[in-house]
This record gives C-alpha cells, sequence and structure tokens, in this order.
C-alpha cells in the first residue's frame, strides 16, 4: 500500500519548488523532462532525490504523446532549461531523463532529440508510469497515468512492472466535451477545466469521457489479481474523478493532492546524474 502522507508531502515540496529554488544537498543534480501534451515541466532534484526546483509552460506541441511540432518543443525545452540555470545561479543543467507513454516506442527518438537539441544528455528512457512508481513505491497494483493525451497504465507486482498499456484518450478529450457543451472555445475550456470552483459543475459533463478512461484500465486489469488503482497526471487533478473510477472498475482508487507532478518528479528521480 502507498505511503499517501508521504507522497503528499513530497508533492507539495515539488510544488513549492516552482517558486522556492532549495539548496542542493551533494554536488550531483538530476533532471526530468515531461513532454506532454498538455504541459512540458522540467523538475531538479539533487542527488538524494530532495526537489530543488521546478518550472512548466502550457504547450501544444505534442498529440497523443508524439511531438508534432519539433522545433515548437525545443524552444518551449530550450526556455525552461535557461530560466531553471538562471534560478540555479548559472549552473548548467546537463544530464536529464525522458519518459514515453506507456507501450510507445516510435516516439522515443523525437522526444530525444528534443532533449538533445536544448543541450542535455539523455542519461535514461522508462515509460510514465513507471516514472510515477518512482514517487509512489507500490508493490502490487495498477498506475494509471493520465496526460492529455493518453490513458496509460503499468501493471506491478512485487515491485516488477508486469504489463504496460497506453490509449488514446486523455484532458484534450475533455476540453473537446467542455468546449461543445458549453459553446466555448478549446482555450477557454483549458482554462474551465483547471478552475476547481467548476469541477463540481462540469464532472457530469465530462463523466463519460472518465468512463472511457476508466474502461481502458477494466479492459487489462483483472480485479481478482489486482485490488487498487493509483492515479497520476495532469487529468487526475479533476475532483471526484476517482470515484468514477471505483464505480467503474470495482477497485480501490487513490489519488494524491497533486497529482499532476507526480511522473515529472518520478522521471528526475530516474537520471543518471554526472559530475
Amino acid at each position: 500500500m502507498m505511503d499517501l502522507k508521504r507522497v503528499n508531502d513530497y508533492m507539495k515540496r515539488v510544488e513549492e519548488s516552482e517558486e522556492v529554488t532549495f539548496k542542493p544537498v551533494g554536488s550531483k543534480l538530476k533532471v526530468g523532462l515531461d513532454l506532454g501534451t498538455a504541459y512540458i515541466v522540467l523538475v531538479v532534484l539533487d542527488e538524494e532525490d530532495n526537489p530543488i526546483a521546478c518550472e512548466k509552460r502550457a504547450a501544444s506541441v505534442l498529440r497523443d504523446g508524439i511531438v508534432v511540432d519539433y522545433t515548437g518543443a525545443l524552444a518551449i525545452v530550450r526556455e525552461l532549461k535557461e530560466k531553471l540555470e538562471q534560478r540555479l545561479n548559472g549552473r548548467e543543467l546537463i544530464n536529464c531523463a525522458i519518459a514515453m507513454p506507456a507501450g510507445t516506442d516510435s516516439s522515443v527518438k523525437t522526444h530525444s532529440y528534443v532533449a538533445e537539441g536544448a543541450g542535455f544528455e539523455v542519461t535514461n528512457i522508462l515509460d510514465e508510469p513507471t516514472a510515477a512508481n518512482s514517487i509512489y513505491q507500490i508493490e502490487n497494483g495498477v498506475v494509471v497515468d493520465i496526460g492529455g493525451g493518453t490513458t496509460g497504465l503499468a501493471i506491478l507486482k512485487d515491485q516488477k512492472v508486469v504489463q504496460i498499456e497506453d490509449e488514446p484518450t486523455g484532458g484534450t478529450h475533455v476540453s473537446l466535451v467542455l468546449a461543445g457543451n458549453y459553446h466555448i472555445s478549446f482555450a477557454e475550456a483549458e482554462i474551465m477545466k483547471q478552475d476547481y470552483s467548476k469541477h463540481k459543475e462540469i464532472l457530469p459533463v465530462v463523466k463519460a469521457v472518465v468512463e472511457k478512461m476508466a474502461s481502458i484500465v477494466k479492459k487489462y486489469v483483472d480485479p481478482k489479481e489486482v485490488d487498487t488503482i493509483y492515479l497520476c497526471g495532469g487529468t487526475c487533478c479533476l475532483t471526484g474523478i476517482e470515484k468514477i473510477f471505483e464505480k467503474e472498475t470495482g477497485m480501490k482508487t487513490i489519488k494524491p493532492d497533486n497529482p499532476f507532478l507526480v511522473t515529472p518528479a518520478g522521471i528526475a528521480m530516474n537520471c543518471v546524474a554526472g559530475e
């Protein structure tokens, strides 16, 4: 079982590192680059995995986990890297880890090219749910990472990933439904989705999309073998999403206070730091 208090305390510190630059322990820094469909995030940890700094930017340079605007992605990663290096008093960030949506091999090269083009050396590549489990540290269960474009999952048994799956349904689809129902632009729907005070109102509107996400998990996971779902990813910030998952799958569903930055922080943990 995941230690929810430990995860929430750690993620609060990651969240704080967006505003505050913490002093690192030791001489090595680890960077996680998360190229998401809705956001690009860079998280910096020290060699003991303490959060040091974090920068993120809304972006639409990927679709369903695939880079569709290489130049745009490169410009944003460069910009975030420079911001972080300024915050770190000019210290250069060299090594980084990256992650793919579960089961996506075709985009590995492009993700690597973006990181390398921005001046990073990629020292590790993993799938997103596995990265998230570096934070969660669960032994048995399923980690479900719902980003902007896809719902990915990793089934774990005895701390080992035994199966990974990924299908295209995510936060983008939630925004499209909101835009259609409220007769607003996609950009306005994105803002509405991120307004926690609106969640109670919009949940019934997007319920069918969330049920589709839950059905992806149900398709691959046997409740007789797995009893708990652990959610992460930006789309999981939607208040009440876990209750729909529980109802649809019949499995206990847990999410931390801030599921959005779990994967990028977990990616950073897997960076092989140089001197």
